[in-house]
């Protein structure tokens, strides 16, 4: 019996190669003897990078970095050995750098995801992968561009400060220091959302919120980023603003489209390209895929609907394994996956259940074997 099993990370609780880990665990306790592939996934946020280093063999890389509010944080970034280096902006540009009572969508950079950048370059890099989700930014990308080279000046040919807020105060960008090495690199962006720089589906009134912005800031940032798409078509001769995805991790995306060329791709495409997916699940009786929570936002770009496409292509049935069943889950069904089942034993807290996802996963992924075992011995 092989089984792959290709589950992302449970949110603040487990990586994605733990989750693997204790499903296997599990599965093991029942069929000692079986084939088990670990293929842990992400959908291009946070655990991007432990995931294509589980599945590659790279190396992982640390880099103190300016965060989200200016003070110095330890960012991770990954190398592989053909060259690639693979960056998630969470590490550096994340909000859970920030305390939920010191969120200031205002004010917050991208700084240090430019600065990771540089490292990759530095390295030699040939090709980056940047996965831009989990960021508690809404600049445009500014920071980044900054720590670059580029230079984004006020009427007083002074460098704006931080934030996407200063962008209201931006008179002229000048490309001329922007690191060369960039023109000679493949950017890849790994995003799971369409959304506008600016406007209703923009940016700021979208993601704002949850950053710490009120409702007038964020008319007021999406004001700002109107105001620096302005000033950039002005430079670029070409208005990026609209293009879907220019607006991910609070218009970060817009400058990796704008100014870096960046291509944009689903997050778990390219991990599952990174990690062999298609491969592994050649051959395979069984796919055990999951993340913390199952919703109707699953099928949009999340780990279980990408690992489903590819298990379903080799026509390997698949199962989920999810903290929790929310509203939508069930449309899951419609996109490959036969079953899904929760973690929670029975009514406890939110905190508990993190507290033991893993013993929670060992013994779910324990009790379905025994039901496939049933259904083996039934044949």
């Amino acid at each position: 019996m092989k089984v792959v099993i290709a589950p992302d990370s449970f949110k603040e609780s487990l990586s994605a190669p733990e989750v693997a880990a204790a499903i296997a665990r599990g599965w093991a306790s029942v069929f000692a003897d079986a084939d088990l592939q670990l293929c842990p996934m992400a959908d291009g946020g946070e655990g991007t990078v432990d995931a294509v280093l589980a599945a590659t063999g790279g190396q992982r890389r640390e880099l103190s970095v300016r965060g989200p509010l200016g003070e110095a944080v330890s960012a991770h970034w990954g190398w592989l050995d053909d060259g690639q280096a693979v960056i998630e902006m969470a590490a550096a540009s994340g909000l859970h750098w920030v305390a939920s009572d010191q969120r200031n969508a205002c004010i917050t950079t991208t700084y240090g995801t430019g600065e990771l950048i540089r490292a990759a370059l530095d390295a030699g890099a040939t090709r980056i992968i940047l996965g831009i989700g989990g960021s508690a930014t809404n600049d445009g990308g500014a920071g980044l561009l900054q720590a670059l080279g580029a230079q984004l000046l006020d009427a007083h040919d002074q460098p704006l400060a931080a934030g996407g807020a200063a962008l209201a105060d931006l008179q002229r960008i000048d490309l001329s220091e922007l690191d060369p090495r960039l023109a000679q690199i493949e950017m890849l962006v790994a995003a799971d959302v369409d959304n506008p720089l600016c406007g209703p589906r923009g940016a700021s009134h979208v993601f704002g919120p949850q950053k710490g912005a009120d409702p007038q800031q964020v008319e007021q940032l999406d004001a700002a980023l109107a105001h620096f798409a302005d000033v950039m078509a002005q430079v670029l001769g070409e208005d990026f603003r609209d293009l879907p995805g220019v607006g991910a991790a609070g218009g970060l995306g817009f400058a990796a489209k704008a100014v870096l060329g960046a291509t944009f791709r689903p997050g778990i495409e390219l991990v599952a390209e990174l990690s062999g997916l298609a491969e592994a699940v050649q051959g395979a009786d069984l796919v055990i895929t999951g993340e913390g929570q199952l919703d109707g936002q699953t099928l949009h770009g999340k780990t279980p609907a990408g690992v489903a496409r590819v298990a379903r292509e080799a026509g390997v049935p698949v199962i989920a394994l999810a903290g929790s069943l929310a509203e939508g889950y069930q449309g899951v069904y419609d996109i490959g996956i036969a079953a899904a089942f929760s973690l929670a034993p029975g009514p406890i807290s939110l905190e508990q259940a993190m507290r033991e996802a893993g013993t929670q996963l060992q013994s779910r992924a324990a009790d379905i074997a025994r039901l496939w075992q049933l259904g083996a011995g039934s044949r």
